[in-house]
């Protein structure tokens, strides 16, 4: 959850244009670590403290795994792997603030915050049963929905491509991506569209081999979010991009991912 939060409070500092609330980092100024009573400042500082909540809650369960029996290496790694992952991304936060949040900088610090959301959910799904995953559909439904994983994750990029080229950049001197903005949201579009399709191919495969109601289950919930995101993509695009929208959409990207990679796990 708290994985999740950080990146729509993250998605709030771009759209207020509070990205260069704090110029220093840790520090929110040169000698001063907290920030001061002044909106950017607060809203910049607000999700630097989100991300100690969740270095915090990796930690536990990094300790949670240590302590459970009986004690299992896939868990171990996973729950270390959020704690390296929320690491670099300090880094990576780090950086972004001394490069003026150049939108190549700032897409690889949104990617990675799916990366560390799937190590979670895959930690989460594993840590709830003692036994070895089970197959519940065909080795070729299987590689569909990796195909899924895929187009979903190529959505992701080209999404941080369109807001690297649009206009909530975080701050107004930050640096754009020179490119045309009408053929970026194009190529985003398309990839959706890819995305559905493999999702209706994967669902319609479970229901002609009969898969385990779990996985056909967790297909048409997939399904339903991206219509769902679909909608307020093409709503946002229409109406110019209002900052509510885009957080909006922001939303509906995780739950997409994340409703993607539990598809692929109850399909085992």
């Amino acid at each position: 959850m708290l994985l999740t939060i950080i990146v729509v409070t993250g998605a709030a500092v771009r759209l207020t244009g509070s990205g260069l609330g704090c110029s220093d980092w840790p520090n929110c100024e040169e000698g001063r670590l907290v920030s001061e009573l002044e909106f950017h400042p607060l809203i910049e500082f607000g999700n630097r403290l989100v991300t100690g909540v969740v270095g915090i809650a990796v930690i536990v369960a990094v300790l949670g795994s240590l302590r459970r029996q009986p004690r299992r290496k896939d868990l171990i790694w996973l729950s270390w792997a959020l704690v390296a992952g929320v690491l670099v991304q300090a880094i990576i936060g780090k950086y972004t603030v001394e490069v003026e949040l150049h939108p190549a900088v700032v897409a690889t610090h949104f990617l990675l915050s799916f990366v560390l959301i799937t190590a979670a959910v895959v930690l989460h799904h594993r840590a709830a049963t003692d036994a070895a995953p089970l197959r519940s559909a065909s080795p070729v439904a299987g590689r569909i929905a990796n195909g899924v994983i895929v187009a979903a994750f190529a959505v992701l990029i080209a999404g941080t491509v369109v807001t690297g080229t649009g206009p909530h950049g975080g701050d107004e001197t930050a640096i754009r991506f020179q490119l045309i903005m009408t053929d970026v949201v194009r190529a985003h579009g398309a990839l959706a569209w890819v995305l559905v399709a493999a999702t209706v191919a994967l669902g319609l495969k479970l229901r002609r081999e009969n898969a385990g109601p779990v996985a056909q289950k967790a297909v048409m919930w997939l399904l339903a979010v991206e219509i769902a995101q679909g909608a307020i993509g093409y709503t946002q695009y229409a109406m110019g991009v209002p900052p509510l929208l885009v957080a909006l959409h922001v939303a509906g990207a995780l739950a997409v991912w994340i409703t993607a990679v539990r598809v692929r796990l109850a399909i085992g």
